[in-house]
């Protein structure tokens, strides 16, 4: 389970204002009111609320000076409930606050959902042979969240149809480059040139999560399946074989990234390899194929670079949202470098 220990140092929240708050605006909520933080949240930082009868989630905007269109926590809570009522797993919304009196920032507030959640790609402590169906259930959602038509769940207008590669890379490349505390490395430059270069034709427009890996998944607590998908802030309308490319990037990294399976014996774990875990997906969402997928894979290490990027800049200025953002910084060079590796191998 993700670790929520007492709230960091210029992250602390005004526990009678918050409490007044859920008072008002959330059904049934009893203080008195106890505030902790979780381990994660490297973007939005995230609270455990708990009273005596409840637990709850409080997702809120980092404090400070904020990039453009970054931290949309109005927009999580948006897809989670439009998710909700069409069957997919995911945690119950309580209330949305866009008032920045109250605790000085927005945020929205969810039920905590008990279960497992997996830092390690590799399942650990858990038998063989559930290892490759927590695998399957992983993709099994994905390819169920992709299968749902935006119109049908009340998101047709939560992004723009077509050309959404292209948007992607224009924004985490402009993030990129306005970030100038964080500094410049010749991997980035390399993909911040060769990506508007190589951009695959537009292919279908679904809701994307935009974030989806194990360590964003909470599993039930003795069964092998997903009960709640988490981490929506990089949601929006686009090309679902993106989004599943960055599923697949956990084959392509290394452990010392701990969702990463590159040098894994992934037969002794259980687990299937990228070929099978890949038609799995293909087979759920009737296709016969992903193409270019090594481009969409190239974006991907490419934007998770970039996201990172953005956490060494907060970093330096002090706002950074987890206590981990050192060790996810440390990690930066070596994504974008198999970004460059997988592009350069293309042959485009």
């Amino acid at each position: 389970m993700a670790v929520a220990t007492a709230v960091r140092a210029g992250f602390e929240i005004d526990a009678a204002a918050l409490e007044a708050w859920l008072s008002e605006h959330v059904d049934g909520f009893a203080g008195p009111l106890t505030i902790e933080q979780f381990s994660g949240g490297q973007s939005n930082p995230t609270f455990k609320l708990t009273t005596p009868g409840t637990q709850y989630v409080l997702r809120r905007k980092p404090l400070g000076v904020l990039l453009s269109g970054a931290h949309a926590v109005d927009r999580e809570a948006r897809v989670i409930q439009a998710l909700a009522a069409a069957g997919i797993p995911v945690p119950r919304v309580r209330a949305l606050c866009t008032d920045e009196t109250v605790i000085g920032s927005w945020f929205y507030v969810m039920d905590l959902v008990e279960g497992r959640i997996f830092w390690d790609g590799g399942f650990p402590g858990v038998d063989p042979a559930e290892r490759a169906a927590l695998q399957d259930s992983m993709g099994g959602t994905l390819a169920a969240i992709h299968a749902l038509s935006p119109e049908q769940v009340g998101l047709g207008d939560y992004g723009r149809h077509g050309g959404y590669l292209e948007r992607q890379v224009a924004r985490w490349s402009r993030q990129y480059r306005e970030d100038e505390a964080a500094g410049r490395t010749a991997d980035m430059d390399f993909l911040v040139e060769w990506l508007p270069a190589h951009l695959p034709a537009d292919g279908d427009t679904r809701v994307v999560h935009g974030d989806y890996r194990v360590d964003n998944i909470i599993f039930h607590p003795t069964q092998p399946r997903v009960i709640a998908v988490l981490d929506w802030e990089l949601s929006t309308l686009g090309d679902p074989v993106t989004d599943f490319a960055y599923n697949l990037m956990m084959y392509r990294v290394p452990s010392s990234v701990p969702w990463g399976l590159a040098d894994r014996d992934l037969a002794a774990l259980g687990l299937p390899d990228e070929a099978a875990y890949t038609a799995a997906y293909c087979r759920r969402t009737g296709r016969t194929e992903l193409p270019e997928l090594g481009t969409h894979l190239a974006f991907n290490l490419f934007r998770l670079a970039a996201i990172i990027h953005g956490i060494k800049g907060r970093m330096i200025r002090g706002t950074a949202a987890s206590a981990d953002a050192g060790e996810m910084v440390a990690r930066m060079d070596l994504l974008a470098a198999i970004g460059r590796s997988i592009a350069e191998a293309t042959g485009r």
